[in-house]
């Protein structure tokens, strides 16, 4: 009996220093810096994410590093980043969607039009339709695009959502930001633009006189995202290369928990779970 119980003390003391040593190796694994880059309108949401991360894992660091002409994919593949905020997935890369982005399409209020087939929407952004009554006898007037510069993650998602990559028309200035867009919208009746799906609705529970039109007879709205009725969006995605260490993985893991969720709920769509 007493040898018994010493080969049984014997075990259970090599199973704690297995599992003693375990949980140091993977403390140690989660000390460091973390460098995540990005160009694209994600950049408030991964900061918040961060320092949510940070706060969770304590020894870490993340450094945000955020230029729209950055190049997201070199600086992985040469070790200068660990994660990259994208829109598409890359070939010899890890990729995990956190969250998707709905695309709203908004015209100014007083425009006649108030909803549009995908196929619809895919006209008048490749400039196949150039005339407000191609789409309805009641409205008049040269559609007036605003069009969104080719290096944002928004633009590729809404041509990769209605099968137009790269015919966007081109005779439009570009413009950057949401709210600039909104602007413009709201003072031409003849406009027509896009810009994700949380701004328009915040500009329309705020009163900015632009109207939010349903594609294919749906409304932008979560459950609609998340069901697949409404068909623009684009996902948020974190690429990383198949070896990243274990921060990496960990950052990737807290952005699919339900605090990283949550986090990322505020701006964007949810996954379903």
């Amino acid at each position: 009996m007493l040898i018994r119980n010493r080969t049984v003390l014997s075990l259970w003391l090599l199973l704690s220093c297995v599992i003693l040593l375990a949980a140091t190796v993977s403390a140690e694994d989660l000390r460091g810096t973390l460098v995540v880059v990005g160009r694209g309108p994600e950049r408030s949401t991964i900061e918040e994410l961060a320092q949510a991360f940070e706060k969770a894992h304590l020894g870490t660091a993340v450094d945000i590093v955020w230029n729209r002409n950055i190049r997201l994919i070199e600086m992985l593949i040469d070790g200068k980043a660990d994660l990259a905020v994208s829109g598409r997935e890359e070939h010899g890369l890890s990729a995990s969607t956190i969250a998707w982005d709905g695309l709203a399409v908004i015209v100014n209020f007083s425009n006649p039009i108030k909803e549009l087939t995908k196929e619809q929407v895919a006209s008048l952004f490749s400039g196949a339709i150039m005339d407000w009554s191609q789409l309805d006898e009641k409205a008049d007037g040269k559609v007036q695009l605003v069009r969104r510069p080719d290096d944002q993650n928004l633009t590729d998602g809404f041509e990769r959502s209605l099968g137009i990559v790269g015919e966007t028309a081109q005779h439009a200035e570009p413009i950057r930001s949401d709210q600039q867009v909104l602007s413009r919208v709201s003072g031409r009746l003849d406009a027509v633009g896009y810009l994700s799906m949380k701004a328009a609705l915040d500009a329309v529970t705020y009163g900015t006189s632009v109207r939010v039109l349903l594609v294919n007879g749906n409304e932008p709205a979560t459950p609609t995202l998340q069901s697949g009725r409404y068909p623009l969006k684009r996902p948020v995605i974190l690429l990383r290369k198949q070896d990243a260490g274990a921060l990496a993985q960990a950052f990737v893991d807290f952005s699919l928990s339900p605090a990283g969720q949550d986090i990322l709920g505020s701006q964007y769509v949810p996954l379903v779970r």
